[in-house]
């Protein structure tokens, strides 16, 4: 299982984005995807700017990209990852939640990607 950042999502449909081609590759592996509804919100941000939000939508169910439960990980749980590693929220989001099932952490955050391996995740993309 691969937990994506909002970045790595967003390297992948934008134009011309320095990431891309390294965020195709995380897209195309064979792994289960999934990310937080915070994170789907923040890749929706610009897709509703420019009234494709459904298409948008569309094009990640078809590359197979799962929504996780917002419960997944506890206010608790994002708290502490807030304290101990001083990301922000949105980062602690994914942290907890590739934390939670264990799995891969995709991103191109320099910090998130420290603060995953500090976690003993595996990480790719930074």
């Amino acid at each position: 299982m691969i937990v994506l950042d909002a970045c790595v999502l967003i390297s992948h449909f934008g134009s011309g984005n320095a990431h891309s081609d390294q965020a195709l590759e995380i897209l195309v592996h064979e792994e289960e995807l999934l990310v937080h509804p915070l994170t789907l919100a923040e890749v929706l941000v610009g897709a509703v700017k420019q009234g494709v939000s459904g298409q948008l939508i569309e094009a990640l169910e078809t590359i197979g990209i799962e929504q996780a439960d917002a419960n997944d990980v506890s206010p608790m749980e994002l708290a502490a990852y807030r304290v101990e590693d001083g990301l922000k929220m949105p980062d602690c989001c994914v942290l907890g939640l590739a934390a939670k099932h264990g799995a891969t952490l995709a991103t191109f955050d320099a910090k998130l990607a420290k603060a995953g391996r500090n976690h003993g995740l595996e990480v790719m993309g930074a």
